[in-house]
């Protein structure tokens, strides 16, 4: 199981003309995992930096019924690339980043990186996503990131669509200053049943996901089908209620 612990303190993230660090929103617009690679003799810090994802009314009425956040993959790292073409556009995206301080040859150097290594998302409707994901000319190396069903003897892809909710979840726990979060590419069982609740207090306040002991404490999962599960730190009982 791949399972990363980090301290989370910073995260870049921009879009329609100004910087929303966390995890990198795009546009007037309102996430497989591995640690940073570490120079040889380096010692790592992590920083995260955010501010709220928002969607425009505009987008918000346009979207009823059909925009959704989609998956997308691209090859060889060039998710920072698309992320910067689709944004370039005018378009709504969000890509997840982490800075990590690492002391090389005894100077600090700070790198940001991707939290989700060639994934990001994009805010739109199918064809819209479809117009960059087909885009062989500027985004050859961009494609859907598909969920795969069985249908019957038959098995069905579709692009992976990420609900509203938990993509603030996924930002709000990126954005947290907290470390002990966990982000995991391995299913994480614990986290797919049970009490659906949601933060009402402390850093981690409006996160809606499942609630259950792991790795020793009580936190709160977000479980995105397919392709992360992302919990928060400790969280106490008074500090969440149901969900109905």
């Amino acid at each position: 199981m791949k399972i990363d612990v980090v301290a989370s303190k910073d995260v870049n993230s921009q879009g329609g003309g100004s910087n929303l660090p966390c995890i990198g929103l795009a546009s007037d617009a309102f996430p497989e995992v591995q640690k940073p690679v570490l120079a040889e003799d380096s010692n790592t810090g992590v920083s995260t930096q955010s501010t709220p994802l928002e969607i425009t009314e505009l987008q918000r009425k346009q979207g009823i019924g059909n925009s959704h956040w989609y998956t997308l993959r691209t090859t060889y790292g060039r998710e920072k690339k698309a992320y910067d073409f689709i944004v370039g556009q005018g378009a709504t995206a969000f890509y997840p980043t982490l800075t990590t301080v690492k002391l090389v040859g005894g100077k600090r150097k700070t790198v940001e990186e991707s939290r989700l290594p060639n994934i990001f998302f994009a805010y739109g409707t199918e064809e819209e996503i479809k117009s960059y994901v087909y885009d062989n000319v500027n985004l050859p190396y961009l494609r859907f990131y598909y969920r795969h069903f069985h249908f019957g003897n038959e098995i069905r892809k579709e692009p992976l669509i990420v609900p509203d909710n938990q993509i603030e979840s996924l930002r709000i726990i990126c954005n947290s200053d907290v470390d002990d979060i966990v982000v995991s590419t391995d299913d994480v069982p614990k986290f797919r049943a049970g009490q659906v609740v949601r933060v009402i207090h402390g850093k981690f306040k409006g996160v809606i996901g499942t609630v259950a002991r792991y790795q020793g404490q009580q936190r709160v999962g977000v479980v995105i089908n397919g392709l992360l599960t992302v919990a928060t730190a400790y969280i106490p009982n008074a500090f969440i209620v149901p969900v109905d």
